[in-house]
């Protein structure tokens, strides 16, 4: 009882409130069986042999990484959203320098100079990266706010203010979406208003995985002035990248805004922008590009609009300033939540900034350069096409969908794929995604249960494609 602070008398009172006549009667909602019924039997040790005892533990664990099973860590090709890059040393050794000592949060601009310029580089690059060419001596097209938690949230953000600025309620989202970045928006809607429920229209995808343009606008004539915005992702779920361009002119038509969800913002290294194709709302995911993955979390979600809906955005915006005596200095210019304004004003209630994780995105994209990035996206391609043409010489293999893909392939193989997958991470690679599977399914993909998706970067090399693929067919019936 050491670190429970209540006292019986506090408990009694506690439970009286909300009508338990007593603790057990409170968690009676859980099976018998799975209740501890004895204190927990967890030994004391000094930090010196706790610190042991947790190595021996990590021990234990196989690393998924790019490197081949002979090597010692697991093969991995999983992705599904979260795509793990190679993220140089020197981004960590950076994120240690001393210029970014300061105040955790910037709410006092003066003693907070290293947070708020570090915010204000990260806002340029992903502006440049999301947005329209910048014209020299103009303004730039897109702001960027100050990053956001992770891509789903940031995507459900994004319908939100969608929604503010045209007023409307309903949403179609088109193609294939991650499952997990929709259930997040049916989250948030279904808590905000009477017509946030059931206001999320669905329209499919074609053989090439692109969103069905012709289902897409007879859905957007039939819902008429009641469409906020138009969602689709790209790449998509499926890995297939979207053409914008089209999605946003039948959007535009109908008076709507169009969002797009960028869950792997590196193919844009070789792709236009959704910016330059039109988006007028761009929310993505980052992590991959600035840490590994850490058991579900965190991320650090992108977010991106057009300027003249600026004040629209959610979260925090850095602004670039002078002084009194003209020395260049960093403000925090917006900050729409309600710790600083009126609740009923603030776009988002729960949103904030991913500091280090969002300087570690912008320190990576800074070390790769404009030339760098582009190197990067078309390595990632190449592996891809690479793996496409292996998997499409093996027995029964097709490939789910027929559109261009950026670095996730979606493969239909021999028997079902969560079997197979099983038979391979029994055999040390994770071989991809089942499409099945409780949280990544995709209802209206033909043969879902016998289609994996898998990723693979710069990370990965030949060999390890090579013997990927090779397991494949060894294991499926």
């Amino acid at each position: 009882m050491r670190y429970i602070p209540h006292t019986d008398a506090d408990v009694a009172q506690m439970l009286r409130i909300i009508g338990a006549s007593s603790v057990e009667e409170l968690f009676s909602h859980i099976p018998a069986q799975l209740r501890l019924k004895k204190p927990l039997d967890i030994e004391a040790l000094d930090e010196v042999s706790l610190m042991t005892h947790l190595g021996q533990l990590g021990a234990r664990s196989t690393p998924a990484t790019g490197a081949t099973v002979r090597e010692g860590a697991a093969l991995s090709f999983l992705g599904a959203g979260l795509i793990p890059h190679h993220v140089p040393v020197a981004v960590d050794m950076m994120l240690q320098r001393a210029e970014w000592y300061t105040s955790y949060t910037p709410y006092q601009p003066e003693v907070a100079q290293g947070t708020l310029q570090a915010v204000f580089e990260y806002q340029t690059l992903v502006s440049e990266l999301f947005g329209p060419p910048v014209t020299p001596g103009q303004a730039a097209p897109y702001v960027s706010n100050a990053s956001m938690y992770d891509g789903a949230s940031a995507t459900a953000e994004a319908v939100l203010m969608a929604r503010r600025i045209t007023g409307r309620s309903a949403v179609v989202a088109c193609g294939a979406i991650h499952p997990q970045y929709l259930g997040t928006l049916h989250c948030y809607l279904d808590g905000i208003d009477s017509e946030g429920r059931g206001a999320i229209k669905t329209v499919g995808f074609g053989a090439d995985g692109r969103v069905d343009l012709t289902a897409l606008a007879t859905l957007l004539a039939e819902l008429g002035s009641t469409v906020a915005c138009v969602l689709v992702q790209s790449p998509n779920y499926l890995g297939v990248l979207q053409d914008v361009s089209a999605v946003r002119a039948l959007a535009q038509k109908a008076g709507a805004l169009t969002v797009v969800a960028c869950p792997e913002p590196l193919a844009f290294g070789l792709v236009k922008s959704p910016g330059s194709q039109g988006a007028d709302i761009v929310a993505g995911e980052g992590i991959g590009l600035a840490s590994g993955p850490s058991l579900g979390g965190p991320g650090v979600g992108l977010f991106a609009a057009r300027s003249e809906h600026v004040r629209q955005i959610p979260g925090r915006l850095v602004g670039e300033t002078v002084d009194q005596d003209g020395r260049r200095g960093y403000v925090l210019t917006l900050a729409t939540r309600e710790q600083h304004i009126r609740r009923e004003k603030a776009t988002s209630n729960i949103c904030t900034n991913q500091g280090l994780i969002a300087l570690a995105f912008a320190i990576h994209l800074c070390m790769l350069g404009k030339s760098g990035f582009r190197r990067l996206a078309e390595l990632n391609l190449a592996k891809s096409e690479y793996l496409k043409q292996r998997l499409l010489g093996v027995r029964g293999f097709r490939l789910a969908v027929s559109g261009p893909t950026f670095n996730e392939i979606a493969v239909t193989v021999r028997g079902r794929a969560a079997d197979v997958a099983l038979r391979l991470r029994e055999q040390g690679i994770f071989a991809g995604v089942p499409l099945d599977q409780p949280g990544f399914e995709l209802p209206s993909l033909p043969d879902a249960e016998r289609t994996l998706l898998i990723a693979t970067t710069e990370r990965h090399r030949r060999e390890d494609i090579d013997h990927l693929v090779t397991a494949l067919d060894e294991v499926c019936p």
